[in-house]
């Protein structure tokens, strides 16, 4: 299983990359004995979409898994819906799209559209279903987390390796259960040790580094930083009690489980 970093910026694109935007790769052969590389996104945010062309044929993607309805996590589905419907070589089949409930509906009013049949053409709008699922080569979970509106943190499973990817979330119980045993543990770091930060929100390079000790985590990289904040001061907050595998992630990072 293969990570590549499309996107990494917090709340909104920054000066040097694209809201959050994460392609998993994995080949997989099926009962046919045909392989092909399977392709996720883990969240589309505003401007992920443009970076994605760098690295892979947007059209190769086979689903998208939005952590929550946030436009940073979200919005470049909006480009998506208007490139698979009206690619010059035609439209495109439709593929599955996995989020929070009223996705469809968040969608379709977010590009002015009737909520019939807003995107529901072109994407295969689907809500989480408690526990494990399967897609093609990878066995997907979906824990729910606290952040100010449903959010989940996302479990991907290829070939006995676990990517975790937190989506954005404060401290609770349902993070801790999505991080345990990560091979790589991909978290935000939103917020800034020692501020009087909101509850229930986003996180801390000092509890994201709690959290992968706690997990047992192979590999920490830190992502969701803001462009107001620096991002050294989250990277040396993880520093100061994880001292096993760690890296800031930036766009085109690639990262082989």
């Amino acid at each position: 299983m293969r990570l590549t970093v499309i996107g990494c910026s917090g709340s909104y694109p920054g000066p040097d990359s694209p809201a959050s935007c994460y392609l998993v790769e994995q080949d997989w052969t099926d009962e046919h004995g045909e392989t092909r590389t399977w392709r996720i996104l883990l969240d589309l945010g505003n401007g992920a979409l443009g970076e994605l062309h760098n690295h892979v044929d947007p059209l190769s993607i086979d689903a998208v898994f939005l952590s929550h309805l946030h436009a940073d996590h979200f919005m470049d589905l909006c480009g998506y819906y208007v490139m698979r419907k009206y690619h010059p070589t035609g439209a495109q089949p439709q593929i599955p799209v996995w989020g929070p409930p009223g996705t469809a509906d968040r969608l379709a009013v977010s590009y002015d559209l009737p909520l019939g049949p807003g995107m529901h053409e072109e994407f295969d709008f689907r809500t989480y279903p408690l526990g494990t699922f399967e897609f093609g080569p990878f066995t997907v979970e979906a824990v729910e987390v606290v952040h100010p509106v449903p959010a989940y943190s996302l479990r991907v499973t290829a070939q006995e390796k676990l990517l975790v990817y937190t989506g954005d979330c404060g401290p609770c119980e349902g993070l801790d259960r999505a991080a345990d045993g990560a091979d790589l543990l991909l978290a935000e770091a939103a917020f800034c040790d020692g501020d009087e930060n909101p509850e229930d929100l986003h996180l801390t390079g000092v509890e994201v580094a709690e959290l992968a000790q706690r997990a047992g985590a192979g590999h920490l990289v830190l992502t969701h930083i803001p462009p107001w904040h620096d991002r050294q001061i989250a990277l040396d907050e993880a520093k100061s009690i994880w001292d096993g595998p760690l890296d800031m992630a930036r766009t085109g990072a690639t990262y082989d489980l």
